[in-house]
C-alpha cells in the first residue's frame, strides 16, 4: 500500500477499499499504481505549480485528491489506470463547458491518466440535498446541457451504452443471490422495451450519460447542480432523468417522482417511465449486490415485469 503524508486521508478515505476496488476493476496490477500515486502527484504538481492536498475520493476506475491551483482555485487531481477513460472524460467536460453546468479542466495530461478540475463547492451531492426542490434544480440542470449541441459524427450513442450495459450487467444473472430473483426472461424484456424506445426517439440530444444522482453536485446559488464524470452520447432526452426517477423506489415510489420529474423536465411522462422499467433490473442488481432495502427491491422487481 502507498506512504501517504498529508494530514487528513486516513478519516476521508480507505486506502484498502480504493485498492479492492481498483484491483476488481483492473487486476493485480492496479496496487502497484495506486503505490505510485504519491509519486505522481507530486511530479504532476511540480509540473503544473499546484500544492497537493489529501486523497478524499475513489471510485472504480480513478482517485482523486484535493490540490489548490496556483492562482488559488480550490481544485481536484484526478489520476486513472484508464487513461483513455481520462482522456474521453476530458474531451466530454471541455464540450459541456458553455452549459457551465461541469467543473472546469485546468490541465489534462492523457499520456499520464491526468486531469485537474475546479473542485464543485459547496459539492454536496444530490442524494443529500433537500428533496422537494431538487426536481426543479433537475430541470434546470437537463436544460442547459441538453442546449450543448452534439459535435458532428459523435462516435457514442444511447444504443452502443445499452448495448454495453446489458451485455456487461447481464453476465451477473448467473450469480445465484442475482439469479434466484431476476431470470433471462426478465432481461429480455427489459431488452425488448429498451429497443423500442431507441426506435422511436423523435428527440436527440447530446446526454450526459451517466446522470445518477452520486454524478451531481451542489455547486450553490450561482452555479445550481453541477454534473461530474459524463459518459457523454447521443440519444433520448428522458434518459438523463431516469437514474434519478428510479431511485425514488423504497421512496416516495416510482411512478409518483417520475411525474415529478417529469413536469419539473419538461419530458415526456410515459416515455420516462418506460425508461424507468428498462433500467429497474439494473437497479436491482445494484441493490442486491450492495444490500439495499429490501422495500426498493422489491417495487423495482414489480417494475421490470
Amino acid at each position: 500500500m502507498p506512504e501517504w503524508t498529508s494530514g487528513r486521508q486516513a478519516d476521508e478515505v480507505n486506502l484498502a477499499e480504493v485498492n479492492a476496488r481498483l484491483v476488481s476493476r483492473f487486476g493485480p496490477d492496479a496496487e502497484g499504481w495506486l503505490a505510485e500515486v504519491p509519486g505522481l502527484g507530486a511530479k504532476l504538481a511540480s509540473r503544473w505549480g499546484f500544492v497537493l492536498g489529501e486523497m478524499f475520493d475513489s471510485g472504480a476506475s480513478s482517485v482523486v485528491l484535493r490540490c489548490r491551483w496556483p492562482d488559488g482555485t480550490p481544485a481536484v487531481l484526478k489520476l486513472s489506470l484508464d487513461r483513455e477513460l481520462v482522456a474521453r472524460q476530458e474531451a466530454m467536460l471541455r464540450i459541456f463547458a458553455p452549459s457551465r453546468r461541469v467543473p472546469a479542466v485546468l490541465a489534462a495530461d492523457a499520456d499520464a491518466g491526468a486531469m485537474v478540475l475546479e473542485e464543485v463547492l459547496p459539492g454536496t451531492i444530490a442524494e443529500d440535498l433537500p428533496r422537494e426542490s431538487l426536481p426543479q434544480r433537475w430541470g434546470e440542470l437537463l436544460t442547459a446541457l441538453h442546449a450543448v449541441p452534439a459535435p458532428e459524427e459523435w462516435p457514442w450513442d444511447l444504443r452502443g451504452r445499452f448495448d454495453e450495459a446489458f451485455a456487461r450487467i447481464g453476465g451477473r444473472l448467473s450469480e445465484p443471490a442475482i439469479g434466484a430473483r431476476i431470470g433471462q426472461a426478465d432481461w429480455q424484456r427489459s431488452i425488448q422495451r429498451c429497443e423500442s424506445l431507441l426506435d422511436t426517439q423523435s428527440k436527440r440530444v447530446l446526454l450526459h450519460g451517466d446522470l445518477h444522482l452520486g454524478n451531481v453536485l451542489d455547486g450553490g446559488p450561482e452555479r445550481g447542480l453541477i454534473a461530474i464524470d459524463p459518459k457523454a452520447c447521443v440519444g433520448d432526452p428522458c434518459f438523463d432523468a431516469v437514474d434519478y426517477v428510479v431511485a425514488g423506489a423504497g421512496h416516495e415510489g416510482v411512478e409518483a417522482r417520475c411525474h415529478q420529474v417529469a413536469t419539473a423536465c419538461g419530458l415526456d411522462g410515459d416515455r420516462l417511465y418506460a425508461w424507468s422499467r428498462v433500467i429497474a433490473p439494473m437497479f436491482a442488481i445494484a441493490h442486491l449486490t450492495h444490500g439495499g432495502p429490501a422495500q426498493a427491491i422489491d417495487e423495482l422487481l414489480a417494475l421490470a415485469r
